[in-house]
Order: C-alpha cells, then structure tokens, then sequence
C-alpha cells in the first residue's frame, strides 16, 4: 500500500460519527485515525453524543480536529438524520466515515441528505443482527454508502452473509496501533509486588463478553502452582463486584487487582510478564494490537479474529473462551518456561509491525476515501463547493434522537 493516498487528502473535509465517546475499542481507533489525517492535512470534524463522556474530545486536543455533537433520545428519529445532514452541511463535509450500528444507520441517512460521500466500520460481534429490523436498516446503509468496512475478517463474512452483500461489497481494513510507550516502571511497586512475583495483565472494560470471571477462575485454578501470581486488570464497568466475589470465593483476593480506567497502558505491559485475554467475543482488539507491540508473551481466547492476528498459535497461545481450565492451562506453559514467553513475545511483536501497524491502517482508509471523494474535494483540486472555510471548532451542533445504543 502506497501512502499516496493520504498525501492526495490534504484539505479534504471529512467528518467521524460515532456513538459513543468513552474509551473503547472503537473511539480509540477513530482518536487514533483522525490525529493522523489531521497530521496528513486533512480537516477533520468528529460528530459524538452530546451527553457523552468528552473522552474523545480530550483525546483530540491539540489536533486541530473539530467536535460536534448529536442528541441520543429515542430509538426512531428523522430530526436527528436531519440535523446531522445540516452539521455536514454546515461544515462543508465531502466524506462521512461511520462507526458501528447506530451511526451508520444515521450517518448513510444525513450523508444522503446533505451530498456527502459515506462509508461505514463495523467493530466486535454480529449485535446488528439480533434483530430483522436492524439487518433491514443496516443493509439500507450499505445501500447508501460506498462502503462498508469490517476490521475483521470474521466480520466481514458476517456482514456479507447476514445482509447479503456480495465480497466486493466489503473491505478489510484491520485495525492498526502504534507501539504503547513505558514512561514509568512503578507499576509492580504500586500493586505490593516484588521482582519474585508473576504478573498477568489484562486491559478491557469489565463487561461479561470480555470473560474476566474466567480469568479470576483461572488464578484459582494456579494458585497452588503459582503461589506468587498475580492477575491485573484495567478497565472499569459493572462487573466489578461480581469479579471480586469470584475472586474471594477460589481464594485469590489477594492476587486479584482491579485498577480501574489507566492511560498508561504502555507501563502496564511493561510489567507484565504476560498478558491475557480471555474475551467471549472480538473483532480484532487494539489492545492485543498493543501487546503484541510491545512484545508480551500472549495468552487468549481463540475468537473473532485473535487466532489469526496471531498466527493461528505461533505468536500466542490460543484458548478455548469461556473455559478457566483452558485458560489455566495456557498461562502455566508461559509461566513456566521463560524461553517459550520470549519466544512468543518476539513472533508477536515481529508479526504486529508488519500487519498491524497505525500507518498501515490509516493508508488503507485513506485509499478508501481518496477512491470515494469527489473530484475537487482536495486541496490539490480546489472546488467551490467545497471553498468556504470551516465553522468556528468551538461550535456545538445539537439534533434530537437517535437509534438506541448497543454495543458489542
């Protein structure tokens, strides 16, 4: 992939929708994405929640990107398609990039109605076809779009099968991370821990499809082995009582630490010496991307598209999801043979650089939308219609409504 599609975005107009702005998966690709495009000479506009956390906002700070924001409120809205299409308008959007369910539903919609050009990713599991609904209005975006985006390839068989799309209909773009950087190695001192000690991180929001119980299943299960193995886990969500009670009742409450939301992921790997996801479902996570990069030996469930993303075992060990014996199982080969860990975590790292970079990522999308743009949509091409400069970056555009949210 050449990076002369991103140089041809230079002065492009492209917004970002997206449903929500707290920091998953998702929103941390997009922050990832758009601080690159900005680099590039790209004008950003990242649509989000009006009532959302400001994650996104703050992770865009200093960009240059501008913030705009919709109102969720019930599950049918034409007022909300409506006021997004006059947010594209306003800031003279020629592309609208879409992200999960609901947004591009509204996104196809407003993109319609106010000529922008539009396309959508979907990121995690098969949610928008729990319901014929959904798959009729998810299809009807893709009808209206000029493409559609899997980061997954399991995904993209979904797609084409669930919405019966043809497989030239969809494109691959796997997500891409940049290598997480250790500024500080406290992290050990902070949990009590001693160069004696083994830690095994996790990174993911304590949701029940992130399968964390079965990680505290699995400590139990190595206590006696591993009498000085630790579990580490960063995310925040509503399971946390329930992990702690899994926790106190195998006898690891003491092992077991919750230490919430970290912005500082790269020191956490940097003292692990393996990290797990035991996850019931993916696509494909950034944050195994980011272990990878930073050449962790790997523990993780065998779902989405994690056994490829590690070459199908030989940059980690894959285990079955939902089982805390299989899990067990894998984390006692890395504990117990140094060689094996770094072996893993070199194949890892080695494989990550190569098919999952940030940049390789950002040239992919930037292929799209070149292909996708109207002709004078770019700075090397001007065109009036596209002329008139941005709004104020201060200005907050509100519509009402929007389809619930689900996530995955």
């Amino acid at each position: 992939m050449s990076a002369m599609a991103l140089v041809r975005l230079r002065g492009a107009r492209l917004a970002h929708l997206i449903e929500s702005d707290g920091p998953g998966g998702a929103e941390r690709m997009l922050a990832s994405l758009v601080t690159e495009l900005q680099g590039a000479g790209a004008e950003n506009l990242v649509i989000v929640p009006e009532r959302g956390e400001g994650w996104l906002a703050e992770q865009l700070r200093g960009t240059g990107a501008t913030m705009a924001t919709f109102h969720l409120e019930r599950p049918l809205s034409p007022a909300c398609a409506r006021g997004i299409a006059d947010t594209l308008r306003r800031h003279r959007t020629a592309l609208a990039h879409s992200h999960e369910f609901s947004m591009a539903v509204y996104g196809a919609w407003a993109a319609r109605g106010a000529g922008a050009r539009h396309l959508f990713t979907m990121h995690g599991s098969r949610y928008y076809a729990e319901r014929l609904r959904r798959r009729v209005a998810i299809r009807a975006a893709a009808d209206l779009s000029g493409a559609v985006v899997a980061v997954s390839a399991g995904l993209a068989g979904d797609l084409r099968r669930d919405l019966w799309l043809g497989a030239r209909r969809i494109s691959l773009v796997p997500n891409g991370a940049a290598p997480p950087r250790a500024a500080n190695v406290s992290f050990r001192r902070e949990l009590g821990l001693t160069d004696r000690d083994q830690l095994a991180l996790a990174v993911g929001n304590l949701y029940p499809v992130k399968g964390h119980v079965h990680l505290v299943g699995a400590l139990g299960r190595l206590a006696g082995r591993f009498p000085r193995l630790h579990v580490a886990i960063a995310g925040r969500g509503d399971q946390e009582a329930v992990l702690r009670e899994r926790a106190e009742a195998v006898g690891v409450s003491d092992r077991l630490h919750l230490v919430g939301l970290r912005s500082d992921i790269g020191d956490l790997l940097a003292a692990a010496d393996v990290y797990v996801m035991p996850s019931l479902s993916e696509g494909l996570p950034i944050a195994l991307l980011e272990a990878m990069l930073a050449a962790r030996p790997i523990v993780a469930s065998a779902v989405g598209d994690i056994p490829a993303a590690l070459a199908e075992g030989l940059a980690g060990i894959l285990t079955d999801p939902g089982d805390s014996a299989s899990l067990a199982e894998g984390l006692a080969a890395v504990l117990s043979d140094g060689s094996l860990a770094r072996r893993l975590g070199a194949a890892a790292a080695g494989r990550a650089a190569a098919e999952y970079s940030l940049a390789t990522m950002v040239e992919r999308y930037a292929a799209i939308y070149a292909a996708l743009l109207p002709a004078g949509a770019t700075e090397e091409s001007p065109n009036p219609r596209f002329a008139d400069p941005l709004l104020e970056p201060e200005e907050v555009v509100v519509a009402e409504a929007a389809v619930g949210r689900q996530r995955h």
